[in-house]
């Protein structure tokens, strides 16, 4: 009988160790669980701050920057300076709220980013309709906030600015990633391989139309690299944030090693 009984006990036991060791374990895989590499880039994302800032001017232009700093969140002197641009339904804050500004200047690069004419805070202007006055006022933008050589990223819509400021003014550029942006077809053979800009073309896979388009017109820059973005349609920097991110900073560093 006593036999009988210690064999229950130790039955209850064993249902019981067990019982806890599946409450247990999920929490215990947890805290070992390594931190996944998909959402690092480079050093760890500060707390970057974000300054806003306007240029008077005609159109006045509203810009946002972030300042490079090192790990221990200290302000450093940029490796590069960098400008962005944004597509048609975006504006500088769409830079601010991916984390892309944040995960440059965590990196060491500057990053400032306007709100193009008749976009988020800077009104429109009847200045800008010839490719002239568009090209002056990226100049305008560069110089007032002293950005001597810059890596110029211009998605979409804003091709309308940044393919006429490559094609006459490419000497003020470190760097261009166009973003399969318009207004590829207005230029030849003849101008792009004249172009010695080195240059990330961007698009995603399932953009076939613009992002195509311009990937066709784009790859005869002489000095270019590809990031194909898989699965992202058109904005592909929202579809594919963190491979867009990575793709960015090791050009960027490559950049930085080449000066």
């Amino acid at each position: 009988m006593n036999f009988l009984r210690n064999r229950l006990v130790m039955l209850g036991l064993m249902l019981l160790a067990t019982l806890l060791l599946y409450l247990l374990l999920p929490s215990i895989r947890q805290d070992n669980m390594e931190p996944s590499n998909e959402a690092r880039i480079g050093p760890p994302i500060l707390n970057v701050s974000v300054r806003t800032g306007q240029l008077p001017g005609d159109p006045p232009l509203f810009f946002r920057e972030a300042l490079p700093v090192d790990r221990e969140g200290q302000q450093i002197l940029p490796k590069l300076q960098m400008v962005l641009l944004h597509g048609q339904a975006f504006t500088s804050k769409t830079w601010e709220e991916l984390g892309t500004m944040a995960v440059l200047a965590a990196n060491g690069y500057q990053a400032l980013a306007m709100d193009l004419p008749g976009y988020g805070k800077s009104p429109d202007s009847e200045a800008l309709k010839t490719e002239q006055n568009r090209v002056d006022l990226i100049s305008r933008f560069m110089e007032s906030l002293g950005v001597r050589a810059a890596v110029l990223l211009s998605p979409s819509m804003s091709g309308h600015y940044s393919i006429p400021f490559l094609m006459k003014n490419s000497a003020q550029l470190r760097g261009y990633i166009p973003i399969a942006p318009v207004g590829t077809r207005s230029y030849s053979a003849q101008h792009y391989k004249k172009i010695q800009t080195p240059t990330l073309i961007v698009f995603g896979a399932l953009d076939t139309n613009l992002g195509a388009q311009s990937h066709k017109n784009l790859i005869q820059l002489p000095n270019h690299e590809v990031l194909k973005l898989e699965g992202a349609r058109h904005a592909c920097y929202m579809d594919k944030p963190h491979e867009f991110h990575r793709g960015l900073i090791k050009f960027l560093d490559k950049l930085k090693q080449d000066i």
